[in-house]
């Protein structure tokens, strides 16, 4: 292959650009690299990272779901779903998110955040007021950013803050998540839906870490105008959807870009998200097994005096603060055998770095003891390995 006209070693000014910044980024420890996962290794790692709350990524029947899917529908959509991409597993997978949710209509997309940033771009313009939690997803920033529309922060999950502004402005919408991804935090959104109803604002509810794993009466059509569900998490597989009224969904197939301009979902993937929904139907030992290992979680870690947030769901940050300490804490945490994630500013605030540690249902007491065992004898210490070289899961 002939060398690039924009390799880094020649004076382009985009090379030199891209030369800065990486230096940049590995000075100050913020350098993101990817981590090669499932290498054979001498050591049993056990994985306190990822985000497939009740372990249905590991399935043996949806393994076999997939395949089924892929043997009837073929292992691509072939087309956008305007042309010929849309198949009998999306309508199905569409009308079960409907049931599920009592939305009256819905639509796919390949991820969540082409969900998030394409509902937002789509829906809103210029003339519109959109009013949004602190924290959200930067795939709803992004969108609302590229839509021009009016931006107006509240406080994160404080109604006092959300109500001043939304009194100043009648008839916008309102963005929050149900579960925050960092945090771990729940929005109050029975409280904002009321807040909303009272104002003529619409609620859109990012419900990507709570469906599957929250109670179907916390976030639905009774509640929320725009619902938008990931299958990456709690249903281990992939895909995203975007659930609201018929006229609203009407008009997103129409309108948005991302939608009429890319290859659909897979029907494969479609007919193994279904699979997976319905999976996690007929186990609900799975949810109860997960609200077990978080109180253990919690508890055990409370015992041990490490810095707990309020957090009563999978995710359980540890705040750390330093972003290099932080680093260097998971480096150590996976030479002992446990996996976690190292999340460091900018994707949180500067100074609010911590340990992600996200636990699911097949996750072991043992496990959990021993990871909170060797998270306190590391937290205790302030010699922490600084040598950051190894890749690790950070953000």
């Amino acid at each position: 292959m002939a060398k690039s006209d924009l390799s880094v070693k020649d004076n382009h000014p985009l090379a030199l650009r891209i030369n800065n910044t990486l230096a940049q980024l590995h000075t100050t420890g913020l350098l993101r690299q990817r981590r090669v996962n499932g290498l054979v290794s001498q050591t049993k790692i056990i994985d306190f990272s990822h985000n497939d709350y009740l372990g249905l990524s590991q399935e043996p029947a949806l393994a076999q779901a997939l395949y089924q899917g892929a043997q009837q529908y073929g292992v691509g959509s072939r087309a956008s779903p305007l042309v010929s991409g849309y198949s009998v597993a999306h309508q199905q997978l569409e009308q079960r998110l409907c049931e599920l949710t009592g939305h009256q209509a819905c639509m796919l997309f390949s991820s969540g955040f082409s969900a998030n940033s394409a509902l937002m771009k789509t829906l809103f313009n210029a003339d519109d007021t959109v009013i949004a939690d602190k924290l959200v997803h930067a795939s709803v920033i992004d969108g609302l950013k590229d839509s021009q529309c009016k931006i107006s922060r509240f406080l994160h999950n404080d109604l006092s803050s959300a109500a001043r502004i939304i009194e100043r402005n009648p008839g916008c919408a309102v963005v929050t998540e149900s579960v925050f991804s960092m945090d771990g935090d729940i929005a109050p959104i029975t409280e904002l839906s009321h807040l909303c109803r009272q104002h003529h604002c619409w609620l859109i509810v990012d419900d990507a870490h709570g469906f599957g794993v929250l109670p179907n009466d916390l976030v639905n059509a009774d509640k929320v105008d725009i619902q938008v569900v990931t299958f990456g998490k709690a249903l281990g597989c992939q895909g995203a959807a975007i659930l609201a009224s018929q006229d609203v969904i009407d008009y997103l197939v129409a309108t948005t870009r991302e939608y009429i301009y890319s290859t659909a979902l897979s029907p494969a993937n479609a007919h193994l998200a279904l699979a997976a929904i319905n999976w996690q139907y007929s186990h609900p030992q799975l949810l109860t097994q997960l609200l077990a290992n978080i109180a253990l979680f919690r508890q055990v870690a409370s015992q041990n005096q490490l810095p707990l947030t309020e957090s009563l769901t999978a995710i359980q940050p540890i705040m750390v603060g330093d972003n290099q300490r932080v680093v260097a804490i998971a480096k150590q945490l996976t030479q002992q055998g446990f996996l976690v994630g190292a999340i460091r500013s900018p994707t949180v605030p500067k100074g609010q770095a911590r340990l992600r540690i996200t636990l699911n249902a097949q996750h072991q007491a043992d496990d959990i003891r021993a990871l909170v065992a060797a998270l306190a004898s590391l937290m205790n210490h302030n010699d922490a390995d600084t040598n950051t070289s190894a890749p690790l899961h950070t953000l």
